[in-house]
C-alpha cells in the first residue's frame, strides 16, 4: 500500500505488473468457481516486504465490486469484505472508499468487530480478504473484545471464500503469531490455492534488499556497488533528523523510525520520547484521526513505531536501531537481544503452547521488526545505531 503520493490512488489495472495482474486474473477466477464453497476455499497470496501484495489485494477487491454491480456478472450483489487488522492500513483504506462510487466505507473494517457482528447476527458473507493476515490474532484477546481462540478459525466459519495476504517475516506480536506451518495446520479440510511475490517493488534496487536481508541473518556486508538508492549512516541522531527533514521538503514522505527499544505506554497523555546521540523526539502518538500517521505534517517531528508504519511506503526512512540491536567484532555478527525490547507486552507468553521455543520466536519477532522498518523508504534509507560498536561498524562500512 503506497503513501508515495500526497493523496490515495487506487491501484489501477495498468498499473500492475504482469505477475500481480496474472495473480489478480487468478484471485477473480477462484473467488468465481468457490462462490458458494462449504466449508470456504482459501487463496492464499504470500510475499516480502515491498513486494506488491496490498496493490494486488486493492486491484482485484476494487474490481470485484464493480463487478457486484453489474447484472450480467458472477459477482453480483455478493456480499464482500476486506479486513485488516492494523488501525493505520484500515485508514488507508477508507480513504480509497472516499473516492470511488463503488468501494464503501463499510466494507473495510478490522477483523474482531466483523466476527463478533457476523456471529450475533449468525449469517456468512460471500467473500472476505485479510490484508496482513499475519497480525490476526492466534490466541484470544479480552481486552481486545476478541473471546475466541484465532481469529482465522473464526472467518473461515463466516464465508464461502476467503483470500488471505500474507508474509510470515511481519509477525510481530505473539499474541498474533504465526508460521507457513500453523496456517497449513488450520486450513486443513479447505480447498486451497497459494501465490508467491517475489519481486522487490518497493525499493528502487533489489540489491538494497539483498544487503538488509543479510543483516537480518546476522551478516553484515559491504554496502552494494552503485547502488541506485540512497544509503547513508550517521554518527548522531541529529545529522540523520536533518537529513530526513530535507528529504520530507524535497520529496515528501520522509520520517523517522525506530525500534521500539525506547520506553512509552500506549494511550498515554504525556510523550514518551527516543534518544539517539543528541537527539530526543517524541513517538508517535496514539492516532484518533482518519488521516494516516505518515500523512499528517506535523509527525515530521515524531519517530514513528512499527505500529504506526507497518504495510506503508515511505519515500525515505530514517530508522534508530536501538539497544536490542547490537555488533560482535570477533564473530562479525548482528545480535538481537529481546530482554532489551522495550514492547514487552508483544513478547509476553502465549497461552497456547505452539511454540516450541519461545526464546528464538521472541528472536525472530525482533528482526521482523527490523526488517519492516528497514525496508520503508523507496529511494533511501538513512541509518543511526545506538550499540556503539554497530555504529562503528556500519560508520566503517560506508567509507569503504
Amino acid at each position: 500500500m503506497s503513501l508515495a503520493e500526497s493523496t490515495f490512488i487506487l491501484p489501477a489495472a495498468a498499473q500492475l505488473t504482469a505477475k500481480q495482474q496474472q495473480i489478480k486474473e487468478q484471485i477473480l477466477s477462484f473467488a468465481a468457481q468457490h462462490l458458494h464453497a462449504q466449508p470456504a476455499a482459501v487463496f492464499v497470496l504470500s510475499g516480502d516486504a515491498g513486494s506488491g501484495k496490498s496493490a494486488v489485494l486493492s486491484a482485484v477487491f476494487a474490481e470485484l465490486q464493480r463487478r457486484a454491480q453489474r447484472k450480467d456478472s458472477v459477482f453480483y450483489q455478493t456480499d464482500d469484505h476486506l479486513l485488516v487488522n492494523h488501525n493505520e492500513m484500515l485508514k488507508i483504506y477508507w480513504e480509497i472508499a472516499s473516492q470511488t462510487n463503488y468501494l464503501k466505507k463499510k466494507n473495510f473494517e478490522k477483523p474482531t468487530p466483523f466476527i463478533n457482528r457476523l456471529n450475533k447476527q449468525k449469517r456468512l458473507v460471500d467473500i472476505v480478504f485479510v490484508d496482513e493476515a499475519q497480525l490476526l490474532l492466534s490466541q484470544s484477546d479480552h481486552f481486545n473484545h476478541f473471546w475466541g481462540t484465532n481469529q482465522l478459525d473464526e472467518i473461515l466459519k463466516l464465508t464461502h471464500v476467503l483470500i488471505l495476504v500474507a508474509d510470515f517475516k511481519q509477525v510481530v506480536k505473539l499474541k498474533s503469531y504465526w508460521s507457513k506451518e500453523m496456517l497449513l495446520q488450520h486450513l486443513q479440510g479447505h480447498q486451497v490455492k497459494t501465490a508467491d511475490l517475489n519481486q522487490q517493488l518497493r525499493l528502487k534496487d533489489e540489491k538494497m534488499a539483498a544487503w538488509i536481508d543479510s543483516l537480518i541473518t546476522g551478516k553484515l556486508l559491504a554496502f552494494p556497488a552503485q547502488l541506485n538508492y540512497e544509503l547513508q549512516v550517521f554518527a548522531d541522531g541529529q545529522p540523520l533528523f536533518a537529513w530526513v527533514k530535507a528529504h520530507d521538503q524535497k520529496s515528501g514522505l520522509s520520517r523517522m523510525l525506530a525500534t521500539t527499544d525506547f520506553p512509552f505506554r500506549v494511550y498515554s497523555k504525556e510523550p514518551w520520547y527516543v534518544t539517539a546521540g543528541t537527539l530526543k523526539l517524541p513517538w508517535d502518538r496514539f492516532n484518533y484521526l482518519d488521516r494516516p500517521w505518515a500523512s499528517q505534517p506535523e509527525t515530521i517531528n515524531e519517530v514513528g513505531s512499527i505500529y504506526t508504519i507497518q504495510g506503508f511506503d515511505l519515500n525515505y526512512a530514517g530508522v534508530i536501531l536501538g539497544p536490542s540491536v547490537t555488533y560482535d567484532s570477533k564473530t562479525n555478527q548482528v545480535l538481537f537481544h529481546p530482554e532489551k525490547f522495550e514492547d514487552q507486552t508483544a513478547l509476553q507468553k502465549r497461552r497456547q503452547a505452539d511454540l516450541p521455543n519461545e526464546r528464538a520466536a521472541q528472536v525472530k519477532l525482533l528482526k521482523n521488526v527490523v526488517n519492516i522498518l528497514l525496508k520503508r523508504g523507496r529511494f533511501g534509507l538513512g541509518l543511526f545505531a545506538v550499540d556503539p560498536a554497530l555504529e562503528k561498524r556500519l560508520l566503517e562500512l560506508a567509507k569503504q
